[in-house]
């Protein structure tokens, strides 16, 4: 292939980079005729590039080649960089006491952190990311997800969700807007494709994420997207959860969570918090519980630690002879109060 057609091949390939590319739009770009002597010195630069790791075949003989993108080397120690202290970030507090969550200054966030929220439905996910935006409205977050907007009518607009509305009503200590009379958070309508989305160096809370359930497993390498994209900020992301101890995906959950919390039935007016995952801590904090009631679908009430219950160890029931009786101390919980 003579150099300038060489030379068009590595323009086109560098502006590429990052993405798939077709053997045919190549030709189209170097104005070359399929089957030519052109066309096969074209494959023969390919096959070179390869070598070269400009390109990397697709893995099927489809004419598909991914262009690498080229990576410049990080410098540790060769720059004066700026030691960054851990991300302030607020949890949520108990109405009733204005005290933070119990366990916050046991959790250290860093930026660029990706924090979990799996929660079996109508016990207090939402509720938890609500408040996680209110405590930290002057970071002026981005709220995104399933729950929060509508398309109006026949047109492409959309609205907040009356439900909403109420539930950030009902949060009567937060100041919502500012001395203008604007939002001091932004509400995107986006139910997919959530990492092009992301606002980077930005509080990024997504409730909650819908998979299919044949593509659950792809929820780790979103969670990865997702956390590519946040820069110096902060992603909070909330999930279904069924009874086991996992939110939906499994294992694969874990992943790329920093900090994990997990949110089921405790009694039949309570939640019951489980810390998960944790990447950085000062004191343990991994397996803790906490059981809190919620007032208004966003007021946080009576919040403190369970332990497993003495008298059962934690099984709700206790031995009576051959038989099983329901622990008395704990009410078939397994849990009581610390």
């Amino acid at each position: 292939m003579p150099d300038r057609l060489s030379d068009k091949l590595m323009e086109y390939l560098l502006a590429a980079q990052g993405r798939r590319v077709h053997l045919r739009d190549i030709r189209i770009y170097l104005n070359i005729e399929p089957g030519s002597k052109d066309d096969q010195n074209l494959r023969t630069q390919m096959n070179s590039l390869k070598k070269k790791r400009v390109v990397s075949p697709s893995g099927y003989d489809d004419g598909y080649y991914k262009v690498i993108k080229h990576m410049k080397p990080v410098s540790v120690f060769g720059v004066d960089r700026e030691r960054r202290p851990p991300f302030q970030l607020l949890f949520p507090r108990d109405f009733d006491t204005g005290m933070e969550f119990s366990f916050a200054e046991h959790i250290v966030i860093r930026e660029h952190d990706l924090i979990t929220i799996g929660g079996q439905s109508n016990w207090g996910k939402t509720a938890i990311a609500l408040n996680i935006c209110g405590e930290n409205i002057d970071h002026r977050p981005i709220l995104m997800g399933n729950e929060y907007t509508q398309i109006v009518g026949e047109t492409e607009e959309y609205e907040p969700t009356q439900r909403f509305m109420d539930r950030v009503s009902r949060m009567e200590w937060v100041e919502w807007i500012d001395g203008d009379g604007e939002d001091k958070f932004i509400l995107l309508p986006v139910r997919e494709d959530y990492a092009e989305h992301i606002v980077r160096d930005k509080i990024n809370i997504i409730d909650w994420i819908n998979l299919d359930a044949s593509k659950l497993f792809d929820i780790s390498k979103l969670m990865d997207n997702i956390k590519a994209e946040l820069g110096r900020g902060i992603g909070v992301v909330v999930l279904q959860k069924g009874e086991s101890n996992m939110a939906r995906g499994g294992q694969f959950t874990k992943d790329f969570t920093d900090c994990e919390l997990l949110i089921d039935k405790y009694t039949e007016r309570e939640s019951l918090l489980t810390i998960g995952k944790v990447k950085e801590y000062n004191e343990p904090v991994m397996g803790r519980t906490f059981a809190f009631g919620i007032s208004q679908g966003v007021k946080i009430i009576n919040f403190r630690e369970v332990i497993p219950c003495p008298e059962c160890y934690g099984k709700g029931w206790k031995k009576a002879g051959n038989m099983s009786k329901p622990c008395e101390l704990c009410n078939k919980r397994g849990k009581i109060d610390k």
